[in-house]
């Protein structure tokens, strides 16, 4: 009993400091750093607004065909499903990978039978035997260099990742509804001011026919008249097409049949009130955009592969075990079932490989310091686009100042034309010119109104949308000061 106990202290003083051993040597991932120093505020902004942890940013348009397009997209477009796919793969892989840091426990049975004609005095030495054996075997790498939980760090990474791009999808998906349905609604408007200017233009051409039977104008008048009435009816047709396409473009990402209207036609828009979007500073892109934070756990991901090929140069361990019950059967002889162990351990070490592993570690460093320079890339990028969004957005808005104050002035100088037209003092044609110049104020009206909303929209998909407090990004991320 005592040699037995002896025994078994033996092998757990020699094994548990092994597994203490291994379990020191669990890798972390690098921190990414960037290699250019961010400003601590937008170049383009005057003020620094708090922003909003709304996730659903494109409710404050207030629109309710907007929102609701949108919440079904989430639930519905294939890109987004897509990527949730992604998410199950990843967290297969993951589990798989931490499944390595376990051992393997198999049911193992087996059966044997062996028979020959010799003689009872020859089979003594070569006997009959019959043999029936079940058991339980056990297979462990011991993670002395740390290999194994790297990679499992690595698929952890990877599967952040993948959720990241989750939220990056849905954010492409409903900056694209947002950007298609306010295109959708300004070339609706576009259509109807242009059929209301064709009909002016139309208008004026009839009159100035008759005033060439009249003899008060001439051929050219006549033929300029009818030439951009001809040219205002050849853009309607093309119109249609632009709203026709982006229906069906609207239908597709929001997951239904494009065959049938996603939007339904209104006789008259309101167009939503400008947003007041904050910013605050380029730093926080880093924990708000979801592209930035995939491309970031991709890097960590990376590094961890980095130290997973490099702990191929560490020795390896390796312990089976094989317990469990037989029933044996020798020429004729039964014995009773007994029990059976076979316990064996494997220590290898790496000494020639001809570069083979140093080769891999260089191969991984490479692609760690890829996976480091694309989100060093995709920050100055997303910095960039945030940047441009202001501007734009602010451009706009004093573009939009100019034009409601030309449609004011085009709008009053209309009234008095209608009066004077009322009272003989001017004939039609005049009157159909300041309706005409109406118009085509309506018309670039439309357009600021389109591009300050895609100015809006482009402005939270730089500033990576609302984004809540259970999504922030958990790995600390650093830059060169």
């Amino acid at each position: 009993m005592e040699i037995a106990f002896l025994k078994h202290y033996t092998i757990w003083t020699s094994i548990v400091p092994i597994l203490l051993l291994s379990g020191c040597a669990t890798p972390e991932a690098k921190t990414p750093k960037l290699d250019t120093t961010l400003s601590s505020r937008f170049h383009h902004t005057d003020t620094a607004h708090t922003l909003s942890d709304d996730v659903q940013w494109w409710r404050t348009f207030n629109d309710p065909t907007l929102t609701a397009l949108i919440e079904k997209a989430l639930k519905c477009n294939h890109d987004i499903r897509s990527a949730m796919t992604r998410i199950t793969a990843a967290n297969a892989l993951r589990d798989a990978q931490a499944s390595r840091l376990l051992p393997t426990v198999n049911l193992e049975a087996d059966a044997s039978k062996s028979h020959s004609g010799f003689p009872q005095a020859v089979k003594q030495g070569l006997p009959d035997i019959r043999a029936y054996r079940i058991g339980l075997g056990i297979d462990w790498e011991i993670d002395i260099g740390g290999g194994l939980r790297a990679a499992k760090s690595a698929a952890e990474s990877d599967a952040m990742a993948a959720e990241y791009g989750v939220v990056g999808a849905q954010l492409v998906i409903s900056s694209e509804i947002a950007r298609n349905y306010f295109t959708l609604r300004a070339v609706q408007e576009r259509l109807k001011l242009i059929e209301a200017l064709a009909a002016t233009q139309h208008e004026s051409a009839t009159v100035v026919s008759r005033r060439y039977t009249e003899g008060q104008s001439s051929q050219f008048d006549v033929d300029r008249a009818e030439a951009e009435a001809d040219t205002l009816d050849a853009q309607i047709p093309q119109l249609r097409v632009w709203v026709a396409t982006l229906q069906s473009q609207i239908a597709v990402l929001a997951g239904e049949n494009p065959s049938s209207f996603a939007v339904a036609e209104e006789r008259e828009y309101l167009w939503p009130k400008s947003q007041t979007i904050g910013v605050s500073q380029p730093s926080d892109l880093l924990r708000r955009r979801p592209d930035l934070m995939a491309a970031e756990s991709h890097y960590s991901a990376e590094s961890l592969r980095s130290k997973e090929a490099q702990s191929q140069t560490w020795p390896k361990l390796f312990l089976n075990a094989l317990v469990g019950r037989q029933d044996f059967r020798i020429n004729g002889l039964d014995f009773a079932p007994v029990s059976f162990s076979n316990v064996a351990a494997a220590f290898v070490m790496p000494i020639f490989n001809a570069g083979r592993i140093q080769a891999g570690i260089d191969a991984q460093n490479a692609q760690e310091n890829e996976a480091l320079i694309a989100w060093q890339k995709a920050v100055l990028t997303a910095v960039k686009e945030v940047e441009d969004s202001l501007i734009v957005q602010s451009e706009e808005i004093k573009r939009g100042e100019k034009i409601k104050a030309s449609l004011s002035r085009e709008s009053h100088a209309l009234k008095a034309a209608q009066s004077l037209y009322r009272e003989g003092q001017i004939d039609k044609l005049p009157l159909l010119d300041m309706q005409r110049g109406v118009l085509v104020s309506k018309i670039a009206l439309s357009e600021h109104q389109l591009q300050r909303l895609l100015s809006d929209v482009q402005l939270y998909k730089a500033l990576g949308g609302g984004w809540s407090s259970e999504h922030k990004n958990p790995i600390k991320v650093s830059t060169n000061e």
